[in-house]
């Protein structure tokens, strides 16, 4: 028979965990065909000896619901070896809206999300009011890979109770509609319901999001529709128990007792922190506890610390201080200048010496107050890295000018990073070792001027498998596919199967990494964006055609919308 496309010579790391084996692999029709020593002919072949032939990446923690209407090609996500994304995470998504309420929809996602209105103002053609009919509008745009959605509950208690939505609980006529809701949504095609309730996602008048109005009762109430249908999983960013052990012990009862009861499986992010180092540990025992109750939840973590990356094109942690808030209005060739100003460089120095009003003020992926044993210089796309008290030691200087000095010689162009989390790297090896968790959450789409997390991928590629050694290429490649295709029920994929779907990266394990982020503005509006690209990638096929060869476009787009298991029935 003559193929498709046939991937010749490859290594092959099926997904599965299984150690890696030599084979060739004949794609026709969007499917794998054949796995074996291929001798037939293909209208295409692609050479891949010396490289990994494995399964395209899933990555289950994303906010694309507005870029997939501007950018066909999914990036940063594409770039770096996925090619499933599920979106609408943490209460957020577009839908239901009508276009007259779109504002309220964008409040959440303004600020909690850092996605600018004005570019999802001139970048969305809203063409939807209910639930199923987005998930006919994404169905319809051209896409370079494939997406599943939530529906969020932001969204749903906006469309359900308009204004009221950001000040009080739903009443009973509230919950019977929001219910009406998710049962139409996980019927069309919805993954699950997603919900907030962190104090990390606010409006930009500092308020609560919609979903933090939601008292338990009504979350119980909504993941039971799911559970009602049997279909849909239940993802959460966690409620602040405020390092109370107490407070952490009564909201583990309630989800496992969610999880237990409903039968939905649940899931959520979870990070070690240095200021409660041990606070993660009891999330990963709850997940025991619970599989041994009868429930399912897994967990979702990071492959490194997760960093605000700082800039003078973006944010420093001086901007809003007196002098600073001044010059930082400025181009960035003025600001320049003025650092360059012996006497304009002493006030900021001076200016920044004084500790702003409240120092935690920031919120979600925004900058902290210096701290300066833990603020970076981010000099290559993988650590380690040298911190700001480190060099102002060596260079017998004070740290607020050695970070004016770094930029400078960089066209204040150097970035700096600022980890909020996940700090102890000993804490993150053993999350992303248990058997519970899946590594994923890159929040691509959200934080784009804040954090630059599209790269997760290729980070674990090329820092704990190649340069650390702490982990096989089989079993990441198994953590980065398959674990999270079966637990969000995207069928057919994640492994490299004869008769599953030809999502296919190859990629060569030597080179495979993150490249240096930079600032463009390319969003709709000329709104400004993190963008990171990625080495080692020989070719990245999805449902059978290749999107990308060496990581550059090829013009294809045979992405689709990866309805949930309810929609066909």
């Amino acid at each position: 028979m003559q193929y498709d496309l046939l991937i010749k010579n490859g290594t092959l790391i099926d997904g599965s965990g299984l150690p890696r084996f030599q084979a060739d692999v004949g794609i026709s029709h969007g499917k794998i065909a054949a796995i074996g020593r291929i001798r037939d002919s293909a209208h295409e072949v692609i050479d891949a000896e010396g490289h990994v032939v494995a399964p395209g990446f899933v990555d289950a923690h994303t906010h694309m619901d507005a870029q997939v209407f501007w950018d066909p090609l999914g990036t940063c996500s594409c770039w770096h070896g996925v090619t499933s994304v599920v979106m609408g995470n943490c209460g957020f998504s577009l839908a239901p809206c009508a276009e007259q309420d779109k504002l309220l929809v964008m409040r959440n996602l303004e600020r909690a999300e850092d996605i600018a209105p004005e570019a999802m103002e001139a970048g969305i053609a809203w063409s939807w009011t209910t639930y199923p009919e987005y998930l006919d509008a994404v169905e319809a745009l051209p896409k370079g890979i494939n997406y599943a959605a939530y529906i969020g509950h932001s969204a749903l208690r906006t469309y359900v109770m308009g204004e009221r939505a950001f000040t009080q609980a739903a009443s009973a006529t509230d919950l019977e509609a929001m219910q009406r809701e998710v049962r139409a949504a996980i019927q069309a095609g919805a993954i699950g319901l997603s919900t907030s309730r962190t104090h990390n996602h606010q409006t930009p008048d500092g308020q609560p999001v919609a979903s933090r109005l939601a008292t338990w009762d009504e979350v119980r109430q909504l993941v039971g529709v799911m559970g009602e249908l049997n279909a849909g999983v239940f993802e959460i960013a966690n409620e602040d128990a405020r390092f109370d052990p107490e407070r952490i012990d009564e909201y583990l009862g309630r989800l496992k007792a969610l999880a237990v009861d409903t039968g939905v499986p649940v899931t959520f992010g979870m990070f070690s922190s240095r200021q409660a180092p041990n606070m993660w540990q009891p999330f990963f025992s709850l997940a025991d506890e619970t599989a041994a109750a009868g429930g399912r939840m897994f967990i979702q973590v990071h492959s490194r610390p997760l960093n605000v990356v700082l800039s003078f094109e973006t944010a420093t942690p001086f901007d809003t201080l007196p002098v600073w808030c001044d010059i930082r209005k400025l181009p960035l060739a003025a600001q320049e200048a003025a650092l360059r100003n012996p006497q304009t460089r002493q006030k900021l120095v001076e200016a920044a010496h004084h500790k702003p009003r409240n120092p935690n003020s920031g919120v979600g992926a925004e900058p902290r107050a210096a701290n300066f044993k833990w603020l970076f210089v981010m000099d290559s796309a993988t650590p380690p890295y040298r911190s700001i008290a480190e060099i102002a030691e060596e260079r017998q200087q004070g740290p607020v000018e050695v970070f004016i000095d770094l930029a400078l010689e960089k066209g204040l162009k150097q970035f700096f990073l600022q980890p909020l989390v996940n700090q102890n790297q000993d804490h993150v090896l053993e999350m992303m070792r248990h058997p519970r968790s899946v590594i994923t959450f890159s929040d691509s789409g959200a934080h784009v001027s804040q954090i630059m997390d599209s790269s997760l991928q290729t980070h674990v590629l090329g820092h704990w498998v190649r340069e650390k050694q702490a982990l096989t290429l089989e079993e990441t490649v198994r953590q980065l596919s398959f674990i999270p295709a079966s637990h969000w029920g995207l069928s057919g994929r994640g492994l490299l199967r004869e008769g599953w779907n030809a999502d296919v990266v190859i990629f060569d394990p030597q080179t495979v990494a993150p490249q240096l982020p930079e600032v463009v503005y390319d969003l709709p509006a000329g709104a400004r964006r993190l963008k990171q690209q990625a080495t080692g990638f020989l070719a990245t096929v999805v449902n059978g055609e290749v999107v990308l060869r060496h990581n550059e476009h090829t013009g294809a787009l045979p992405g689709q919308l990866l309805r949930g298991p309810r929609a066909s029935g």
